[in-house]
């Protein structure tokens, strides 16, 4: 027989494996020249593999400091990451402006400072999240956004990887080649934003063409772009402009 201690070491071990593989799958989107977009999706994903979340978003900044969301797991989490930016108000965009992590363990009862996000969560099945600021030293480019359909808090491991996966992927879309200079920065993020207006608009077509859900539409654009190992911005466009079809 399975001894306790035996069972906790192998979801030990299970565990600790998969958070080694979310880093090594960090990494490999980094290999030449990579796709910005597609290194953030990768990272929401593996937040809601890894962690005790349902959903994950990230928010960017502009070149003048606007907030737009460029990944998420589901269209609710996306829903709920427009609304707040949109009336410029919420965790997210606190986590933000202040470079502090702001965590709600009951949006319900204590979202009420900001009405706009706590209506479009709860009416999304949300009910805590988990907000972490996208920082290195002075930087800070956005936030990177755990939602969860139970209450309570995140478990100090859990936010503590949060943290290091947010680290990670911050790091590296400042220094990905010349990026040093905040000008070069700033060109990088708006080029992500400016892709995400041709991936959503791709996501529609795609949904229409095939009678899916908007989140079914963005895996089958993504796994197109994979397979042809170009970025996804490059697809988007030619499904928009009918050169291929999905």
């Amino acid at each position: 027989m399975t001894s306790m201690t035996s069972m906790t070491s192998m979801t030990s071990m299970t565990r600790a494996a998969l958070v080694s593989g979310a880093f090594v799958e960090l990494a490999d989107a980094l290999v030449g020249e990579y796709d910005v977009l597609d290194l953030l999706h990768t990272l929401v994903d593996q937040c809601v593999v890894l962690l005790d979340a349902t959903a994950a978003g990230i928010l960017l900044a502009d070149h003048n400091g606007n907030l737009q969301v460029v990944a998420s797991t589901s269209e609710e989490s996306q829903i709920v990451e427009v609304l707040q930016r949109e009336a410029g108000a919420g965790p997210c965009i606190d986590a933000y402006r202040s470079g502090r992590v702001v965590t709600l363990s009951d949006i319900a009862t204590n979202g009420d400072l900001y009405p706009t996000f706590q209506a479009a969560a709860l009416s999304q099945g949300f009910q805590s999240v988990h907000a972490i600021p996208m920082r290195f030293r002075p930087h800070t480019i956005g936030a990177l956004n755990l939602f969860r359909t139970e209450k309570g808090v995140l478990s100090a491991e859990d936010a503590t990887i949060g943290q290091a996966l947010a680290d990670v992927a911050t790091i590296s879309l400042l220094h990905e080649r010349t990026a040093r200079e905040n000008a070069t920065v700033n060109e990088q993020l708006q080029r992500a934003l400016n892709s995400r207006v041709f991936i959503e608009q791709a996501k529609g077509v795609i949904a229409e063409r095939n009678g899916i859900n908007m989140d079914e539409a963005f895996q089958r654009l993504r796994e197109h772009a994979r397979s042809r190992q170009e970025p996804m911005h490059t697809s988007a466009a030619d499904v928009i402009s009918s050169r291929v079809m999905i």
